[in-house]
């Protein structure tokens, strides 16, 4: 994958996560993995059943996966999150394949894979739907394609352009967060079988914790915190954004999706 072969938001996505991969070790709340295990039920790996993990990031779903008996492949758009993932998973004795490759350009042959995981990095991808058609492409008849990601209520806008700002103020890569129904849409237009799809609130427990992970200039991060003091009661509601201790804290709106190629 060379450099200039990335468009300007998948370069400004492969730039973050280099630079902030320490980040996303061992301690980062993605090591918990029970989101990936509810959002896996009634999918067990087959006999020599393959798994390709999209933005795998810091490799926690990658290292989910081989440790359930899946023959993982992990793939990034950053090299040092690529090498994070694999010594995690080497670490515990397991074994897994790397490869760079933006989200939308996937290195495979049609029908390389059984399960397709995606987990908090969607929002991040300069074309979600180029991703669904790519995930469709790669999926053996009969395999899965799990999303989880940072979502916004169905049909409510003002929320969805609050969460849409701030995001962007706390890291510029973001893209956009897009609804359970427009995830659903997208996977429907590839061809894809929607099997549940479900939003749950997630916490985010510690404004300035999340300032960090990404490393968030300190003109945008008084952006942030002046537009959390001016939000309206229904945005306020909504995500259930109060403070606690001291912390802000707010509960994500969070997309489990599982979809089946036929």
């Amino acid at each position: 994958m060379s450099k200039h072969s990335l468009d300007s938001a998948q370069a400004a996505s492969a730039a973050q996560f280099d630079r902030q991969s320490d980040r996303y070790g061992k301690s980062h709340i993605l090591a918990d993995t029970q989101d990936v295990a509810k959002g896996l039920e009634g999918v067990a790996a087959p006999a020599g059943g393959t798994a390709l993990d999209v933005a795998t990031g810091g490799g926690h779903t990658a290292f989910y996966l081989v440790r359930h008996g899946w023959k993982v492949t992990a793939g990034d758009i950053s090299p040092r999150m690529l090498e994070n993932a694999r010594k995690l998973c080497a670490e515990a004795g397991f074994q897994i394949e790397t490869r760079l490759f933006p989200a939308e350009e996937m290195p495979f042959t049609d029908g390389s894979f059984d399960l397709v995981t995606s987990r908090v990095a969607p929002h991040h991808f300069s074309s979600p739907e180029k991703f669904v058609r790519e995930t469709a492409r790669v999926l053996k008849p009969g395999g899965h394609f799990l999303l989880i990601d940072g979502s916004v209520p169905d049909d409510d806008l003002e929320t969805e352009e609050w969460l849409h700002r701030v995001e962007k103020w706390h890291d510029p890569s973001h893209n956009r967060l897009l609804s359970r129904k427009a995830w659903e849409k997208l996977a429907r237009a590839a061809g894809l079988k929607v099997v549940r799809s479900e939003l749950h609130p997630f916490k985010q427990p510690d404004m300035h914790w999340w300032f960090d992970t990404s490393d968030t200039p300190p003109e945008n991060r008084e952006k942030v915190i002046e537009a959390v003091r001016t939000l309206s009661d229904h945005v306020r509601q909504a995500l259930h954004l109060t403070n606690e201790d001291g912390k802000i804290t707010w509960w994500w709106p969070r997309l489990t999706l599982l979809a089946a190629k036929e």
